[in-house]
């Protein structure tokens, strides 16, 4: 889920260059871990497919066996909290191209990069503002095929040449798994140990609260009944977004009500999706607790999301709805989504508080090829976060660390912290570097004062 890299009003299209760069820190990292449930097709199955390798036959039975499984497990990385495997899609000589594949079960649009759809020999159609193809056949994820029919089209940004693999800035990977897909599996997503399921329906067994959902049969967009101060909404669940939303007038009137609760303006860590022009000004609170379904979720930051958008999310899920829980709140949690029978299951696998706001507070945009603009600075007790930085210059490093070709959430796992730790910081401003040092601070805390009535 989420908004188009250009603004709010396409809901959709996302991009990436491929990011060599790994780090062991905060949800940048990229883990293997054991399955959670189903078979595990990742590094064992490596190992012991080039142990079997000179058994001749024997690979090729497994690779059969393979593609005839009901439910694997993957490994997932978690970057920026969005979830993102391998897949593999067989192109039109015989060969597979093994592909970075984001899971989206926000999105019902399938969106591809130009380079894959060069790759896969799709007729591309193109417009003013983005392009289209009919989608590839299938994927194949853990050695299970996936049917990609039931998707019509697919969409590709349009983009420059140099940036044909680029499917969302920030992003390193090249397709996404929409809900219009996944609506007809069953789905684990498993943020504690970062692994990723996917079977017929009933092959999954599911754990955890379990709470009953409003699933679009069309496109697999999910709405769970929720409560915020005893009232009842409804809230979209989705995985693929990295920061939770909150219609803008629910937003006002319970900041209204409540001024103690931490609020600010400009979408720094987790609630810096994209990269729109529209987040520096954006309006973020922390809310003092919403129940999600079975969930009683305590300090959840919410950006306020404008009526026109709003009334966009209610047009697809073809329901009311007051806003967007999204992975920034569901990273302790395995969460199952049981679509035939309308479920969703919440199983609680650790209590960490992940610091998404403790953070040196810049606004960035990831660009496609690679940079990252610096689009504004947010502001903490009244006075601006970060000193000597202006809107358009270029982050280059922090602490000597190269950020060109990262992910939006390895950069973020970069400039995170513990508030007042030092960053170094260098800075691109007209083809001229130069260094700065920045502290961490502590965003959306109880010990920061209100700016944002101020600005308001």
């Amino acid at each position: 889920m989420g908004y188009t890299p250009g603004g709010f009003g396409a809901f959709g299209s996302r991009t990436l260059p491929f990011a060599p760069l790994r780090f062991a820190q905060g949800r940048g990292a990229d883990e293997g871990v054991r399955p959670y449930t189903g078979y595990n097709f990742g590094m064992r199955w490596v190992i012991a497919g080039l142990m079997l390798i000179s058994l001749g036959g024997q690979p090729r039975a497994q690779e059969k066996a393979a593609a005839g499984a009901r439910v694997v497990t993957v490994p997932a990385t978690i970057d920026h909290n969005r979830v993102v495997i391998q897949g593999d899609l067989r192109l039109p000589d015989g060969s597979t191209q093994t592909v970075r594949v984001w899971v989206d079960n926000g999105d019902p649009e399938l969106n591809l990069s130009r380079r894959l759809a060069t790759l896969l020999s799709l007729p591309v159609k193109c417009g003013d503002q983005e392009c289209s193809s009919p989608p590839p056949a299938e994927i194949v994820i853990g050695g299970m095929s996936v049917p990609l029919s039931p998707v019509k089209e697919a969409k590709i940004p349009l983009r420059p040449v140099n940036e044909a693999a680029v499917l969302a800035p920030g992003m390193n990977a090249e397709i996404n798994l929409p809900s219009s897909i996944l609506r007809l599996y069953d789905v684990l997503i498993d943020f504690v140990e970062r692994k990723f399921s996917i079977g017929a329906p009933g092959t999954i067994h599911f754990h955890g609260a379990a709470g009953k959902a409003l699933v679009n049969a069309g496109n697999g967009l999910v709405q769970v009944p929720s409560q915020i101060e005893a009232k009842k909404y409804n809230l979209a669940l989705d995985v693929g977004s990295s920061i939770s939303f909150l219609s803008e007038e629910l937003f006002d009137k319970l900041a209204a009500a409540h001024g103690d609760w931490p609020r600010m303006t400009g979408a720094v860590g987790s609630a810096n999706m994209w990269g729109a022009s529209e987040e520096t000004k954006w309006k973020v609170i922390s809310l003092d607790r919403v129940q999600f379904g079975p969930l009683f979720l305590t300090n959840v930051p919410m950006v306020a999301v404008p009526k026109p958008v709003l009334e966009f999310f209610e047009k697809r899920a073809a329901i009311p709805t007051v806003g967007v829980v999204g992975s920034n709140m569901l990273l302790n949690y395995r969460v199952g989504l049981d679509y035939a029978h309308s479920t969703v299951y919440f199983d609680l696998g650790r209590t960490y508080r992940f610091p998404d706001f403790d953070v040196v507070g810049m606004i960035l945009r990831p660009e496609g090829d690679g940079r990252f603009t610096i689009l504004g600075v947010a502001d903490i007790d009244g006075k601006p976060s970060v000193d000597g930085v202006q809107s358009g210059d270029h982050l280059e490093a922090v602490n000597d660390l190269s950020v060109r070709g990262a992910t939006i959430g390895q950069v973020w796992s970069m400039l995170g912290g513990t508030p007042g730790q030092e960053k170094k910081l260098s800075i691109d401003r007209g083809g001229k570097e130069f260094s700065l040092t920045a502290k961490v601070q502590h965003f959306l805390g109880e010990s920061q004062q209100n700016t944002y009535g101020k600005k308001k």
